[in-house]
């Protein structure tokens, strides 16, 4: 992924339909399962069950649109995908990447809550 991520605080927000406790409930709820979000996509991988990593990607997918990460989200698709056609050529990279787009959220929300 090319660019770097900038919280859409406005976007998220009409997304939620403003609601500020919701908000923070998600923020809490990404923070604290982040390294399930791509260690179960990994373990995925490794095991071969496409239909297990079709669905993690379209977890993280979903995650990342939430949080208006388009590009985040794209890669997430493209993963979700690829594993629904049981090609997993590839995806470890792609793994890779939406793993360094998640902690950069994760980086991006922290300070947004401090």
């Amino acid at each position: 992924m090319n660019q770097a991520f900038t919280l859409n605080r406005s976007l998220i927000m009409e997304r939620l339909g403003g609601d500020e406790e919701i908000f923070a409930v998600m923020v809490d709820m990404y923070l604290q399962d982040l390294d399930g979000y791509y260690n179960n996509m990994g373990k995925a991988l490794a095991a071969g069950e496409a239909a297990v990593l079709q669905r993690e990607a379209h977890t993280v997918k979903g995650l990342l649109a939430t949080f208006a990460d388009d590009e985040g989200t794209q890669a997430a698709y493209r993963i979700e995908q690829q594993a629904k056609q049981g090609n997993l050529e590839g995806v470890a990279e792609q793994i890779e990447a939406v793993k360094a787009r998640l902690l950069e959220l994760a980086e991006v929300l922290k300070k947004e809550i401090a």
